[in-house]
């Protein structure tokens, strides 16, 4: 029997399961839809789309850089113990690869790509994933860079990962590279905001300065004396913010201004906490488990 199109996008819709996998099932199953469906849900493929209303924080920040192009994932799933499979991380690894190469606009459109690396629709490799850990997994967020000159990235224990662009005043080298992934270890530990002044928008000064105004301390002083202590304590704060002000977190008498001084300059970075903003389970694991018993 001629499997259609159709049928495969019917059983996909009733089911949740990959493209791939619904055609599968359908030629075993003769183009019966309800005994495709059944041999689905017996692979555990089928229950894929049931566990995505499931909370899922916990997962890896994955980078993938080739060059002058370079892309970083945040890849969630449910618990802990998922996140450190290794299955899970070559996915999350395959994900930021794919983002690299495919420069997709949203995840959602990315879900629709085929695989640079598999050559299957990632969401369809996403949801085999999904059936064999029994996790909802998702791809929270990503970002590309494709550079003038290089691309560095570091990912510390796969929670925090940094995407770095530089370009070298006097072309690539060893120690430039060496300098930009230094960089890219200091911004995972600093947690600066911004490269440089120039990019703090006038907004955040101007609620930092209100801020620091109205401090107790400052209420008895006359106004002049109180605007000069607060321009003091505003540019103490900017430069706590910015990167190229900050102590370089391996040489703190150092500025990492001073570091990269005629040999490179920081056009941008970004940088990842995984699971930042989310909620988290809260479940307690020996209580899940004592539920299911007594259930």
């Amino acid at each position: 029997m001629e499997i259609k199109a159709s049928m495969v996008k019917e059983l996909r819709d009733k089911t949740g399961a990959g493209m791939m996998d619904a055609k599968k099932a359908l030629v075993e199953a003769e183009g019966d839809m309800d005994k495709a469906a059944e041999l689905l849900r017996q692979k555990g493929i089928a229950s894929a789309d049931k566990k995505m209303g499931r909370i899922a924080a916990e997962g890896v920040v994955a980078t993938y850089v080739d060059g002058k192009i370079g892309a970083m994932v945040e890849m969630n799933c449910e618990t802990d113990f998922v996140a450190k499979n290794e299955n899970f991380k070559n996915l999350a690894n395959m994900m930021a690869e794919a983002v690299a190469k495919l420069n997709p606009a949203d995840a959602d459109s990315m879900l629709k790509m085929d695989c640079p690396v598999c050559k299957k629709p990632i969401d369809d490799v996403v949801k085999e994933q999904i059936a064999k850990i029994g996790e909802k997994i998702t791809i929270r967020r990503f970002v590309r860079y494709e550079a003038d000159c290089c691309v560095s990235t570091y990912v510390h224990n796969g929670k925090i990962g940094v995407l770095l662009d530089v370009k070298c005043e006097k072309g690539c080298s060893d120690e430039t590279k060496t300098i930009a992934k230094d960089i890219c270890l200091h911004i995972a530990s600093s947690a600066p905001e911004f490269v440089s002044r120039d990019e703090i928008p006038a907004s955040v000064i101007e609620e930092e300065k209100r801020i620091e105004m109205g401090k107790e301390d400052l209420a008895s002083k006359p106004e002049a004396i109180r605007e000069k202590i607060v321009a003091g304590r505003i540019d103490k704060l900017m430069a706590q913010r910015c990167l190229l002000d900050q102590a370089f977190v391996k040489d703190p008498n150092q500025t990492i201004s001073q570091l990269i001084e005629g040999k490179l300059s920081v056009v941008r970075f970004e940088r990842y906490v995984l699971g930042e903003g989310l909620e988290k389970r809260q479940d307690n694991f020996a209580d899940e488990v004592m539920s299911q018993i007594k259930g």
